[in-house]
């Protein structure tokens, strides 16, 4: 059976119908369990925990170099620092994201979002569902007033809807899908998703492209910072990457590189 893994940091193209008969002859892992496809541009992967809940090791040794996805140059040295300076809150987290994940991971199969965007609440609030920042953003996903009213939250009196896990995590996982919609690049709705997407178009324009790793320096230093605490939070749960830590770019080469690889075996 192809390695479920594998086919969650694949999105549905061209060659996926190639890749299922020879992954599925090379490339089995064990998994027990049937694979979900979710919609035809994310497929269902499970975490570090879910794997190990099933018996397998928290451990990515058994697949092919070629299928995984290693941290870019530009954000190595940034991961590296960051695992160690935050080695006890990672695994804190990691201890109590269980009951977080499952409902985050329900509600983002429904959107049809990467699963691996679940690390983005772990950079927002810590798992914190009650957590507010000095600007007023509030809950597991830190949404503002307006955004949250805009995406059907409810904020009068003493109700707040962004403190609602299920609730605030169905709103977070619409705004992620329409921030996809404009940007089409995962690293550029992270960074979307803390400053605003105003501030990334801006940014897109002074540097005259769309890849996060050029338009960076001109984005604001916490949204630089808030997408490289994602893919760090990400590679110490996965021990990889996935589609949401690539730029499109990256994403297309990655793809038809797999792609390439597995037709010729």
């Amino acid at each position: 059976m192809l390695s479920r893994k594998l086919i969650g940091k694949l999105r549905m193209g061209h060659c996926f119908w190639l890749l299922v008969p020879a992954a599925a002859l090379s490339l089995n892992v064990g998994y027990a369990e049937t694979i979900q496809l979710t919609s035809f541009n994310s497929l269902y992967t499970p975490s570090l925990h879910d794997t190990a809940k099933a018996g397998e090791p928290d451990s990515f040794a058994a697949k092919p170099v070629a299928a995984r996805i290693a941290l870019n140059k530009h954000v190595s040295g940034f991961v590296k620092t960051y695992l160690k300076k935050e080695e006890e809150f990672l695994q804190k987290m990691k201890g109590r994201s269980r009951p977080w994940f499952r409902t985050i991971e329900t509600v983002f199969t429904q959107y049809g979002l990467p699963q691996q965007l679940k690390y983005l609440a772990i950079v927002e609030s810590g798992l914190q569902p009650n957590s507010q920042s000095a600007a007023g953003a509030r809950g597991l996903w830190q949404l503002m007033p307006v955004t949250a009213r805009e995406l059907g939250l409810k904020i009068s009196g003493k109700a707040d809807e962004r403190l609602h896990t299920y609730r605030s995590t169905v709103a977070a996982a619409k705004y992620l899908r329409n921030l996809y919609a404009g940007f089409g690049d995962w690293l550029l709705v992270l960074a979307a998703y803390n400053s605003g997407p105003g501030a990334v178009y801006s940014a897109m324009k002074k540097a005259g492209s769309k890849n996060f790793w050029a338009i960076q320096r001109f984005l604001p230093a916490e949204s630089r910072g808030h997408v490289k605490r994602f893919i760090g939070v990400h590679f110490f749960f996965e021990g990889e990457g996935s589609v949401a830590t690539q730029t499109a770019a990256e994403a297309r080469a990655w793809e038809e590189k797999l792609c390439a690889d597995l037709a010729a075996r």
